[in-house]
């Protein structure tokens, strides 16, 4: 009897031994590894020199007064289609500013 529980003793120990042996993280890198992550930092580097610079013919400024043009011209043309089309009214009247005063004046009219 003694022996079985040297074996049982001695296989536990042993597998004890390979479970923290897997559990261990590698933490030596392989020279492959390192060459390549080298050789990935030099290709990013010499794609960053060989890169040329952008030219932007659109300048962002320019977009920004285009874009709120567009817009103020979408605005108009809602309007002159939503009064004039829509509420039977003549379109161009949309754009006086009499128009939006009795407009105001109906919504918020006194009590």
């Amino acid at each position: 009897m003694p022996t079985d529980e040297k074996e049982k003793t001695t296989s536990r120990e042993n597998s004890q031994q390979t479970e923290t042996k897997d559990a261990r993280p590698q933490q030596e890198e392989t020279p492959d590894k390192a060459t390549r992550q080298e050789q990935k930092k030099q290709q990013k580097r010499e794609k960053r020199e060989n890169k040329k610079p952008r030219r932007r013919i659109f300048p962002i400024w320019l977009r920004i007064i285009v874009v709120l043009l567009l817009s103020a011209i979408a605005l108009a043309s809602g309007l002159i289609v939503g009064y004039g089309v829509i509420g039977d009214g003549n379109p161009m009247e949309a754009l006086e500013w009499e128009t939006w005063q009795h407009i105001i004046d109906i919504v918020v009219k006194e009590r």
